[in-house]
């Protein structure tokens, strides 16, 4: 009995990739679209009120998923952006530009939520503490990506240029997750670790199925927009002419 071999190698050309990214994407939009549903139901429906925080801590179920993917994205980023770098693989640079767009949404989101969560808690929409500005400083790298890339007409230097960008901004990251633990913030820590949870089971599990629906929306709006760009950078070849004949 012959055995498959899946060369998985292959798929790092560009024209093969657009092909996989077609058949994938859909399902991991479909995906997005149940969790999301299922877990804006147990958050905002099935979720009990919070002892201190009444009913405005719901924010936390769009804010947390929203903050954790804006710094998780940025190191996918820069990875995609050095592996780019290093290797001169253009897939890798095509990756970086899908995912910039989506994180710097997320992190654009994460400030809002914030805010709409802080003015009840703390008294004030903004206030210069150490994650929220490290939060926001990870909003202009995002931004400063984009603009760069749109900078640069030649797509193999921008990505190389974007790659530089990306790879010195992933050292806001870190500083963006332990500031509550170095600094003295208004901000809380973690309610969720390693060690356990802090918070009710329907809490927890309306948080997990809203991360997991954002997880699997990143995903299908990265390959979905990968396409695009492959379609854009690659148009003079023969098989785009024949992809979107």
């Amino acid at each position: 009995m012959k055995t498959r071999v899946i060369h998985w190698f292959k798929f790092s050309s560009p024209q093969n990739f657009y092909f996989l990214a077609g058949k994938m994407w859909p399902w991991f939009a479909a995906l997005a679209t149940a969790l999301a549903l299922v877990g804006l139901w147990i958050s905002f429906f099935v979720a009990p009120v919070d002892a201190q925080q009444g009913q405005g801590y719901r924010i936390i179920f769009v804010h947390v998923p929203t903050s954790q993917m804006s710094m998780f994205i940025y190191l996918v980023m820069a990875g995609w952006a050095g592996f780019g770098l290093a290797f001169n693989t253009r897939l890798s640079g095509m990756m970086a530009s899908a995912l910039a767009p989506t994180g710097a949404l997320f992190a654009f989101l994460s400030l809002v939520t914030g805010a709409l969560w802080g003015k009840p808690m703390w008294g004030a929409w903004w206030v210069w503490d150490a994650r929220l500005t490290s939060e926001l400083i990870l909003l202009f790298l995002y931004l400063g990506f984009l603009a760069l890339q749109a900078s640069i007409d030649d797509p193999r230097r921008a990505d190389k240029a974007c790659a530089i960008l990306a790879l010195v901004g992933a050292v806001n990251v870190p500083i963006i997750y332990f500031s509550v633990k170095w600094w003295n913030t208004l901000h809380q820590g973690a309610s969720v670790s390693l060690k356990g949870s802090s918070m009710a089971s329907t809490m927890l599990a309306g948080m997990l199925i809203m991360v997991l629906a954002f997880w699997m929306y990143t995903i299908a709006i990265a390959l979905l927009r990968v396409r695009n760009i492959i379609l854009d950078r690659e148009r003079h070849t023969e098989w785009v002419k024949h992809a979107v004949a």
